[in-house]
């Protein structure tokens, strides 16, 4: 195995490395310096996590020649096989990275002009003879590029900053917004902590108001050109699209051969002992797997395979290429599965992988009694409280609101739309919650009419309360906790009306299951297949059985005691394995059922994205890396996806369009969601109003954050002048 004595060091340390590539030979970048890259140069990155798990990065800059790319290249393999071959590989290219390359340079990308061929050097200097101009772009995945030092670099709608060593001024397009300003202050921060170690000033200049300073550096000041919209954001709509190739090298060159034309693919189609490619191109990304049982030759091949398939399909040179170990697979690539599950065990390799920010994500076990205290349970467990606040229920009837019975409560029927509204005290103030609970056999006019009436009841009460609207079937732990030791009843069809339900079938199934925060819901499934971790209660006209599986609780036994005594008649208690004939019977033959326990799925690393039409048409963006609070973006709707629902975060200066278009965008990320999860509970949530269930999901979440302006708050702290 050839070792390079920079590997000696690599992946010791939890942390980020960087090394540039210098005539054909490894050199470490300083620290101060990560997040600046030559435009002429190759570099490879490691990053380690606590777990410790790795991921290798090599960028390759758009001037950079031939030769080093090349070299980036060797060493990543290289690096990867002194590492065990456990690691993910990137191969980023310039102004097309990662969003796990992006995240880890919180405050932005710097690009630099020149390379190692043209002498300049990584190194920290006091020195103070610096002249540069830093074009600032993105919300979100911060990127600096120099550019030409003159007035006709700048535009209306962007940041700009002037570098002259000892004063950095940040310059603000008359048509840039406060959150833009706010990113680029963090580049500028970053510039003068980091590069010049704290020894510069900092000024923020509005356009129109330029110092002589700059008119010295620039010369004198000319037209400035307006706004350009971002263009280059591709059609989301066939983004999803994946097709899956098996490569082997049988005949001693790599072929690919199709597994599956088209996404969603299912867990069992990639087989231990081959690799793969997931072909993402539409949306410039190439993934391969490596099956951990495949041969030697094809797995260090695995990225030289990617890049010769890029050719061979002539996508675009900047597609990004992932390699991945299995249980190493980012949620990038798992999300084209529908059948993902992760292996949560204790021991084994697959212990090791847990890759990046998965590893913060440590499964709580749910204990109501701290739900106040502990807000990462309450948001991993959907819960905002214990359920134990105050609940009224309506039916939508003929366009309007009709209150339910509330000796029926938590009885629901296919046929109808019901909107329930759960008031609580959190923190000496009354909160509200208003599920809007849509069944799958009502009408078009009832589903429309239950969103209308959701509004003008969220209106009536000032716009605070926190709205989800639920598909039957997909209801959230939360609302199934609302009905006190009772499970949530959902009656496949019919409706409660008075005279209007429809007779119930003579015989009827329903399916008891506990949610990780012990509710209990019962499902009338429309197909009679039991499961093994589950207790189900069976009707007919002349019996009623309560079949228990070796896998069920005693609570989901409790609850199934309720299911009965509603369907009336004297229940028989059936043990799994041990059924009487006329159980079978009953449920129309014995068929195969799950009967496998239930894998514990691993908590997902929830995602966050920002939905802004800044650019003059609504487009979507992933926050990179581990979000923050301040990475919500009071002037846009934000989308938080913790896999079982979807949040929309509203902030207090989006413009109509953007708080009118999220709802509709939720509903269509949910719809062309590779893995086909369909009909989660969407939440909106306004800015200053958000419920446990959301906020923790972020680390140390402050509630008076937006008392006072972010960009004030750095004025003041960062000595600006």
């Amino acid at each position: 195995m050839v070792s390079h004595k920079e590997f000696e060091g690599a992946g010791k340390q939890p942390g980020l490395q960087v090394w540039r590539i210098e005539n054909m030979d490894l050199k470490p970048v300083p620290k101060g310096l990560h997040g600046n890259f030559y435009t002429g140069d190759a570099y490879l990155l490691l990053f380690t996590t606590q777990a410790p798990s790795h991921y290798i990065h090599m960028w390759i800059g758009d001037e950079c020649t031939q030769d080093e790319s090349g070299a980036a290249a060797i060493f990543a393999t290289q690096l990867d096989d002194f590492l065990g071959g456990g690691p993910v590989q990137f191969r980023e290219t310039q102004n097309n990275e990662s969003l796990t390359f992006v995240g880890y340079f919180k405050s932005g990308i710097k690009y630099q002009k020149g390379g190692v061929a043209s002498g300049f050097q990584h190194v920290v200097t006091n020195d103070m003879n610096v002249k540069r101009l830093l074009h600032i772009k993105g919300r979100r995945a911060i990127r600096a590029t120099e550019v030409a030092m003159s007035w006709a670099s700048f535009n209306q709608g962007d940041c700009f900053i002037v570098d002259l060593g000892k004063d950095i001024y940040q310059w603000c397009g008359s048509e840039c917004n406060r959150f833009e300003r706010l990113k680029a202050s963090q580049v500028a921060i970053d510039i003068r902590d980091n590069e010049r170690n704290g020894r510069a000033k900092l000024q923020m200049v509005e356009e129109g108001a330029e110092p002589p300073a700059l008119t010295e550096a620039l010369g004198p000041k000319t037209s400035i050109a307006p706004a350009t919209p971002d263009d280059d954001k591709v059609d989301t709509s066939n983004r999803k699209k994946g097709a899956l190739y098996m490569i082997s090298d049988a005949s001693g060159s790599m072929k690919s051969s199709v597994v599956a034309q088209s996404s969603p693919f299912k867990q069992a189609m990639l087989s231990p002992e081959e690799c793969y490619i997931l072909d993402n191109g539409v949306d410039r990304n190439i993934f391969v797997w490596k099956g951990p049982k495949a041969n030697m030759t094809e797995r260090k091949a695995a990225m030289a395979a990617a890049q010769q398939f890029i050719k061979e399909k002539g996508y675009s040179d900047k597609t990004q290429i992932q390699v991945l170990p299995a249980g190493g697979e980012t949620t990038l690539f798992k999300q084209f599965f529908s059948d993902w599950k992760d292996k949560d065990q204790t021991t084994g390799p697959s212990k090791a992988y847990t890759i990046g920010r998965i590893a913060k994500v440590e499964q709580v076990p749910f204990d109501a009694s701290t739900l106040h205290s502990n807000k990462a349970m309450a948001a991993q467990h959907g819960m905002v409280d214990d359920g134990k606040g105050k609940v009224q229920i309506w039916r939508v009837e003929n366009g309007e609101k009709v209150p339910v019975d509330p000796s029926s409560y938590g009885q629901f029927y296919g046929g109808d739309c019901y909107l329930i509204l759960y008031s609580y005290r959190l923190g000496g103030r009354e909160q509200h919650i208003i599920y809007t609970w849509q069944g799958l056999k009502c009408t078009q006019d009832e589903l429309a009419a239950s969103a209308f009436l959701t509004v003008k009841l969220d209106d009536s009460m000032g716009g605070a309360p926190v709205q989800v609207r639920v598909t039957q079937g997909q209801e959230p732990p939360h609302l199934m906790s609302l009905f006190q030791g009772k499970p949530m009843m959902i009656h496949s069809g019919g409706t409660s009306r008075k005279g209007g339900q429809t007779k119930a079938g003579a015989t009827r199934l329903f399916h008891i299951r506990q949610s990780s925060s012990r509710a209990t819901r019962a499902v009338e499934p429309s197909a009679s297949n039991l499961n093994t971790n589950d207790v189900f209660v069976l009707k007919s006209p002349d019996a009623l059985f309560v079949w228990r599986g070796v896998g069920a609780s005693d609570e989901e036994l409790e609850a199934a005691k309720h299911v009965a005594g509603f369907l009336g008649g004297s229940a028989n208690n059936v043990a799994e394995g041990k059924e009487p004939a006329g159980f079978w019977s009953v449920l129309g033959g014995k068929k195969d059922y799950q009967t496998s326990k239930s894998l514990q799925n691993m908590v997902k690393p929830p995602r966050l994205f920002g939905c802004s039409n800044k650019t003059g048409r609504l487009i979507v963006e992933e926050v990179p890396g581990d979000f923050t609070q301040s990475d919500l973006a009071t002037d846009d709707v934000m989308l938080l996806d913790t896999w079982d629902q979807i949040f929309i975060w509203v902030g207090n200066e989006a413009n109509a369009e953007e708080r009118t278009g999220a709802p509709k965008i939720a509903k269509e990320y949910v719809d062309s969601d590779p893995s086909g999860r369909r009909g989660l509970p969407i939440s909106t949530i306004k800015q200053g109003a958000e419920p446990p269930t959301f906020t923790g999901w972020f680390q140390a979440w402050d509630a008076n954050m937006w008392d006072t302006d972010p960009l004030d708050r750095i004025r003041c702290t960062e000595l600006y002048g």
